[in-house]
């Protein structure tokens, strides 16, 4: 089996709906740029609230994808 190397990289996920839809909204954001994703850690949670009242939730997530491994000539 191959050794896997990744790469981490951290985005900030937003969502009015709730903490999981920020996660999602990070993840796929990501992966329309990043292929491989392997595994997330949240690192920190947060929101804002508007006059309104309307509250915004963020997350702080670290993502990790495997870096490719190029065949040898």
């Amino acid at each position: 089996m191959p050794e896997k190397t990744y790469k981490v990289i951290e985005v900030v996920g937003v969502s009015e709906e709730s903490i999981q839809k920020a996660v999602r909204n990070a993840l796929s954001k990501a992966s329309e740029t990043i292929r491989n994703i392997d595994w997330f850690e949240v690192r920190e949670i947060r929101g804002a609230v508007d006059r309104a009242g309307t509250v915004q939730f963020q997350v702080e997530v670290r993502i990790g994808f495997r870096l490719e491994v190029k065949p040898v000539d």
